[in-house]
């Protein structure tokens, strides 16, 4: 079998085959939100994160008959997903988890809520230091851009979009074990690099 996919070129959304099986739209049904959604956090605005979202299933659509004789479509069709993000991005002259975005900003604090919801308290009752500025202070937002791309992937996906880890190893195409090793690994890693301390127990994923 051919590894590469068939070329789309010439393709627009207005050309998608216009009769897809239906494995096609039950896969369109279980992805289309999750990619959106993380489309939205890169992107900063609903508008632009629906057109790649669309533009990339119409791609899916056209290479279908390749992607779906695969192993693991799904871990395929995220990879191919994720370099039209970056390429979105690069077009606009910007990186992947660019912390201008408000969305990436709502969605890293989401993602580190466990580890940062005792000490905040702690120095705001000591200190008078805020939200903000205790996130700033221990460079939230650049220890989460450093963690790997699968790391960075699973906390946003299970962390700040809120899909369970079941939900977050479909999209991602690896298992639900990946899942759990990756998120708790991702999570001594930032904790670690903020000086803080987590507690496996006291943090419950959601299965």
């Amino acid at each position: 079998m051919n590894s590469q996919p068939p070329d789309p070129a010439g393709h627009t959304i207005d050309e998608t085959p216009a009769q897809m099986p239906r494995a096609f739209w039950e896969f369109h049904a279980r992805y289309d939100q999750p990619y959106f959604e993380y489309s939205r956090i890169h992107l900063g605005n609903d508008a632009s994160a629906r057109r790649l979202v669309d533009a990339t299933f119409v791609y899916l659509a056209v290479i279908w008959p390749w992607l779906e004789l695969l192993e693991n479509p799904g871990a395929h069709a995220w990879a191919l997903f994720k370099q039209r993000v970056v390429g979105e991005l690069a077009a606009q002259g910007r990186t992947p988890a660019a912390v201008e975005t408000l969305a990436f900003a709502r969605a890293v604090r989401a993602a580190t809520t466990p580890l940062l919801d005792s000490f905040r308290t702690t120095f705001r009752a000591a200190y008078g230091i805020q939200t903000a500025e205790l996130e700033e202070s221990l460079g939230l937002f650049s220890h989460m851009t450093r963690l790997s791309e699968r790391q960075f992937d699973v906390l946003v996906l299970h962390d700040a979009l809120g899909f369970d880890t079941r939900h977050t190893a479909l999209i991602m195409g690896i298992s639900p074990a990946t899942v759990r090793s990756t998120r708790r690994t991702a999570k001594h890693r930032l904790a670690t690099a903020m000086g803080l301390r987590f507690d496996d127990s006291s943090d419950h994923a959601k299965e």
